[in-house]
């Protein structure tokens, strides 16, 4: 064990047994690093770990991933470390026959993901605003030319029963392959607009926005979903259903469209309330969306830690930069912003008996602090490891990490020994494992992380 990391208090109590029982006290050291964790941070956009990011201010959306063949390592340079891609794509090039999927594109999206370390964010947009994001062509030529729509951003009418049988049934064949994939990280809930952001959601009749909603709901149960900012009727219906989370594709928007109005200011923190979504983030992550590029914020003069700060207030998980450089000066902040995002675990205090029995239990206690703005939504088991020369044993506890809010949040518990375990003296670690894996997935904000990701907090002794 490393002197450094950890200070050990021994309590003694005095008992029946032969042997007298101590508790040993842990409380590791906590660490200032960035942590590169599951299921938050930044993403990359249409790309993956190890491409070159966009250059200057472009960026591209919707069509099928352009894929870079991988040299070197996965860094991405002037970009943050991630664990995420996001892949957005149109209904058309996903059905461009009626019932006949590419959902080759989405399983080499996937597939690459999982490769470079990342798992894949979904969004299957109806449509774009040119004629080469159209709708399919099969659909458009079931439907016709449209004109005088009344939502600007749509392009074609909702209200057409046409629309809700086809792309409902699209997003129900969607959800029928892919629900619960493990490296499926969540979809957005996508029904109508440009870009698939939701503009007119609020002219839908009640029918047609059940149906077109009920269609994500019923078919991702195990997924987890965000839905666009749109309107309270939309928004309050996605919640009635199931926890859905938020995103908003806008952020740090400082007045770009008017100089009276931003979504900063003038949209976004009312729009939270008036759709219900102010507690979602409990329940479902949070992810943003950067208004244009970071560059550009910068080129406008806005206020960095403001923009930050308030994404901080709405308890953001991720953001999506659009693989766009972060601005050279800007890297402190971006630090500042990584280390709060999501959850960040700190172990304050571990307590463990000194020695244990063959078939007895493991008793423990942890106090946890979530210096994160949101939980981890995900289900991570904690569990511990004990280990010597001769054997590893895995004991896994019956906590839900899940319910871990920002702030303090207690973790105690016993934990059944195996009958056939060999006495001996033990290393005892403990770690955040998926549900896949012998190996920890989440790393902590303390020291002494081994290289497989254990964190050892002492010795303990197995004895009969």
């Amino acid at each position: 064990m490393r002197a450094a990391a950890y200070s050990l208090i021994l309590i003694f109590f005095a008992g029946l047994s032969t042997f007298a029982q101590e508790t040993i006290v842990v409380r590791p050291q906590e660490i200032d690093d960035v942590l590169n964790n599951p299921h938050m941070g930044f993403m990359t956009f249409q790309r993956f770990n190890g491409d070159e990011l966009n250059q200057g201010k472009s960026w591209t959306e919707g069509y099928p991933i352009q894929y870079q063949e991988l040299h070197g390592d996965l860094k991405n340079p002037n970009h943050p470390d991630t664990t995420i891609a996001y892949f957005r794509v149109y209904w058309k090039f996903l059905e461009p026959e009626p019932d006949k999927y590419r959902w080759d594109l989405i399983d080499k999206a996937l597939r690459t993901a999982y490769e470079r370390g990342q798992t894949l964010w979904l969004r299957v947009a109806p449509y774009g605003t040119g004629k080469d994001n159209d709708v399919p062509d099969w659909y458009r030529a079931l439907v016709g030319e449209e004109k005088d729509l009344p939502e600007e951003k749509w392009r074609t009418d909702p209200e057409n029963p046409l629309y809700v049988q086809h792309f409902g049934n699209f997003v129900r064949d969607f959800g029928a392959r892919y629900d619960g994939h493990p490296n499926l990280e969540c979809v957005d809930l996508s029904i109508v607009g440009a870009w698939g952001e939701g503009a007119g959601s609020e002219r839908l009749t009640p029918n047609t926005r059940e149906r077109l909603v009920d269609a994500y709901v019923e078919s991702f149960r195990r997924t987890p979903m965000v839905m666009l900012l749109t309107d309270p009727e939309t928004n309050r219906y996605g919640l009635s259903k199931r926890n859905v989370g938020w995103r908003a594709d806008c952020l740090g928007d400082m007045g770009g469209f008017s100089p009276t109005w931003s979504h900063m200011n003038d949209y976004y923190p009312q729009a939270i309330i008036h759709c219900g979504l102010q507690d979602a983030w409990k329940k479902a992550p949070v992810s943003l969306e950067v208004c244009w590029v970071m560059q550009h914020w910068k080129d406008m003069g806005w206020d960095i830690d403001y923009i930050i700060d308030q994404s901080l207030k709405w308890h953001i998980s991720s953001f999506n930069g659009k693989s766009s450089a972060v601005p050279e000066e800007w890297w402190p902040q971006v630090n500042r912003w990584l280390k709060s995002m999501g959850y960040r675990f700190v172990l304050r205090k571990f307590t463990y008996p000194s020695w244990i029995q063959p078939g007895g239990s493991l008793a423990f206690t942890s106090w946890w602090e979530n210096q994160g703005v949101a939980p981890c939504y995900r289900y991570y088991r904690l569990a511990f490891r004990l280990m010597n020369k001769q054997t590893t044993s895995i004991l896994y506890t019956e906590s839900d990490i899940r319910s871990w809010l920002p702030g303090d949040n207690l973790c105690d518990g016993a934990i059944a020994v195996p009958a056939d375990l060999p006495e001996g003296e033990y290393e005892l670690s403990l770690g955040l494992l998926d549900e896949l894996s012998e190996n920890p997935k989440i790393q902590l904000a303390i020291a002494g992380r081994d290289a497989t990701g254990w964190y050892p907090m002492g010795r303990i002794e197995v004895r009969k």
